[in-house]
């Protein structure tokens, strides 16, 4: 018999509503939810076809050992959970604490019970060595946000519902869907601006999907961001655009600001971004005279070598020229706590310890991703011996692959907490299943929940939709039970080990469970009544979601800034020191003479970072099975390439092989290749592991020399690379030629 639920998809911030229909415990098909309060019937193709990538075969079932010859073979819970904990004793009293390591994934983010519990594990262990995959995607937000408004969860987003003009720069919503905000049917809410008389306008190395439907759509070079913010700042001041009431009430530090982007005019800029000096006035003119305005900027400039420079200058734009905390203009949304005082007052997410390698500083605390390697295989007193990965899978998301696929193989131990058996899982130790997002009760991660970072503010509980299948246990349940197993307690305190053991045993015996397992409603119940919003049960009783009180603005400035004297600091000095050093940096842009091609990232609707490639119709097709090199016509017949054709792909650490496509939508000059393929090294990934596809991120350099100084971001777009027709056939692409 067919039961139709209402639940919600886990796998972006978009969160979109869905009716799914259930057969003898599994979803066999999934629908928007036409009535649901904020999402109204949109959902992407990921979104419906997830419930088929998690019943595909190669789910994880069961734990997973690794045998002295090097099978991995299945294991028990107890057989598993013995052996980790031995193996994790054993370091911790031989090298201490720091020695073992987590690196937490997008996946666990997407969820409330499982970052906490992880987290309770590594304070529990006494570690500070996280890492995390924001790292490779969004510190600089974090770091900025930390030094300019004083907590790093602080992310003014635009008012997408009022505002009159937008900037969009280096992302692609409409593919990818928005960060670090709530915003569903991307391509709606844009159609939406303009029809109410607004324009949208998207600046970019290629002519996306989002500025397809877009006013307006301006090329710049990859990597130049910072330069095309400095020149939009400089005209705002040049022009005196300041909203000198906002200014001298709740900022500092525009006299610093007004210093430093003095030398950087439209015309001095051209020369690095592409973007011509008309055009960039042209773009500060309709910012300015529209009633509501604001940049936002993505991936494409985080990732590109100075994203904590371009977003400070972004938001320092927004900000003086009174579109901060404004109806049209950005906004900080309001969650069911105020989460940003909460983590101030108690330390939550502000750790400023550094580094082993590279001094950096901590950054959500969490190191960067991108000295992981060097953290395994530097020896001396904290060297990474053991490394529990939770939700992500690092061998293909992060920088210089080939190199961490190297370190991790010096690991006395690796243990892989996931729902499918990755390139990562392959070479664990010990690989544990845990619950899909079908498979477990949640509301909204802590974005939409504690920050309210959402278009249409409203709260959605959900109960499981699918059941569990063999050994499958969710993530919280198994680290509390690791710690017991390392002999130490959930966040260092007895009281809550004994506590959440009990509550984990008393609810095995009243459902009959094969483990002890967490309650997880009867904590998102107390989490939902601590904060005022009601019991778990009654939100389900509003199975479309129910709405919060929708964003006013002007509740932020004065009100809710974290920083000591509770104003915008506009001119934090790490961020001055490092923005004073960018002489060198243009220089390198404006050398006269050829240009090496510059490598960005793409995304395809039907991909998820490398989650969606062992579904076998995401993948089936001409072409299907692989990414592609996409080139401007002009800059492949200069390389005597067709479309088709294999090439070589080489940057300063490592080279690919790629077929060629053909794509007059990129600028000149910028080649593009999407990222999350290469899945050749993934054996239990029986679809997956048959595509031919090449992990981009081999090419990206890691190590303490080449992060961001500011957020310890890799640059993991606007590489520098040279492609050439392929010499010799097809190799392996996994490991790089």
């Amino acid at each position: 018999m067919t039961e139709t639920r209402h639940t919600f998809c886990r796998i972006c911030e978009s969160l979109c509503g869905l009716e799914v229909d259930v057969e003898g415990g599994r979803v066999v098909a999934a629908r928007p939810d036409p009535q649901h309060v904020a999402t109204g019937g949109f959902a992407c193709p990921k979104g419906l076809k997830q419930h088929l990538m998690y019943g595909s075969p190669d789910r994880l079932e069961h734990p997973l050992r690794r045998t002295q010859d090097g099978l991995q073979v299945k294991t028990t819970w107890d057989d598993a959970l013995s052996g980790i904990g031995g193996a994790v004793r054993r370091i911790v009293d031989t090298h201490g604490p720091d020695s073992v390591a987590m690196y937490v994934g997008t996946a666990a983010g997407f969820s409330v019970l499982h970052p906490i519990f992880a987290q309770g594990f590594m304070t529990g262990l006494g570690s500070k060595s996280m890492y995390a995959s924001a790292t490779q995607d969004c510190s600089n937000k974090f770091a900025v946000a930390n030094e300019v408004y004083g907590f790093p969860f602080t992310q003014p987003f635009p008012d997408v519902e009022r505002i009159k003009h937008l900037i969009i720069v280096g992302a692609n919503p409409v593919v990818s869907k928005w960060s670090f905000v709530q915003v569903p049917n991307p391509q709606a809410h844009i159609k939406a601006i303009q029809a109410r008389g607004g324009k949208v306008v998207v600046v970019d190395p290629r002519r996306t999907e989002t500025a397809k439907v877009s006013s307006e759509h301006v090329f710049i070079r990859p990597g130049t961001d910072v330069f095309f913010y400095l020149a939009f700042l400089h005209e705002v001041l040049r022009r005196g655009a300041v909203d000198e009431a906002k200014v001298a009430a709740y900022m500092r530090g525009l006299d610093d600001v007004e210093a430093l982007v003095e030398a950087w005019s439209p015309e001095r800029c051209a020369g690095a971004t592409g973007v011509q000096q008309g055009v960039l006035r042209r773009l500060v003119d309709e910012y300015l005279e529209a009633d509501g305005a604001a940049l936002y900027c993505s991936t494409g400039v985080n990732m590109g070598g100075e994203g904590a420079l371009a977003f400070w200058l972004q938001e320092v734009i927004n900000a003086i020229t009174g579109n901060l905390d404004r109806p049209g203009g950005t906004l900080v949304g309001n969650g069911v706590i105020d989460f940003p005082a909460f983590g101030k007052k108690n330390g939550v997410l502000t750790r400023t310890d550094r580094s082993r390698v590279g001094d950096f500083v901590s950054v959500n605390d969490a190191f960067p991703g991108g000295i992981l390697a060097d953290e395994i295989l530097t020896e001396g007193p904290g060297q990474v011996r053991a490394l529990f990965v939770t939700g992500g899978n690092p061998l293909l998301t992060m920088a210089n692959a080939g190199r961490l696929r190297e370190a991790f193989g010096q690991l006395e131990l690796l243990v892989v907490l996931d729902i499918l058996p990755t390139e990562t899982a392959a070479m664990a130790h010990y690989v544990l299943p845990c619950t899909s997002p079908y498979q477990r009760a949640d509301l909204p991660f802590i974005f939409p929940l504690m920050l309210g970072l959402q278009t249409t503010p409203y709260l959605q509980a959900t109960l499981p939709v699918e059941a569990r299948r063999g050994a499958q246990r969710d993530e919280a349940s198994i680290y509390l039970d690791l710690c017991a197993a390392s002999g130490v307690d959930l966040f260092g305190s007895k009281v809550a080990q004994v506590a959440l053991t009990t509550a984990a045993r008393f609810h095995q015996s009243v459902h009959g469970l094969a483990w002890p397992t967490l309650p997880e409603e009867t904590f998102l119940s107390l989490l939902l009544r601590v904060t005022g919003q009601g019991s778990f049960g009654a939100l389900m009783r509003a199975p479309h979601g129910r709405l919060r009180p929708p964003h006013t603005g002007g509740d932020f400035l004065g009100r809710r800034v974290q920083t000591d004297d509770e104003k915008v600091n506009l001119a934090p000095p790490r961020l001055l020191a490092r923005a004073a050093e960018l002489g060198a940096l243009y220089e390198k842009e404006t050398t006269p003479g050829p240009r090496p091609l510059r490598l960005i990232t793409k995304r395809h609707v039907k991909t998820h970072n490398s989650w969606t490639h062992n579904l076998p119709e995401f993948v089936a097709g001409a072409g299907a099975d692989t990414n592609h090199l996409y080139m401007h016509p002009r800059d492949a017949v200069a390389r005597g390439l067709a479309d088709g054709a294999l090439a070589d792909v080489r940057s300063e650490v490592a080279t690919v092989r790629v077929p060629v496509r053909l794509l007059e939508d990129l600028m000149p000059g910028t080649v593009a290749l999407p990222h999350g393929w290469g899945h050749q090294a993934a054996p239990g990934l029986s679809v997956a592991n048959k595509t031919r596809g090449v992990n981009v991120n081999l090419l990206a350099g890691d190590g303490p020399e080449r992060l961001d100084p500011l957020s310890g971001m890799a640059r993991l777009t606007a590489l520098e690379v040279e492609v050439e027709v392929a010499a010799g056939p097809q190799q392996p692409t996994w490991s790089g030629l």
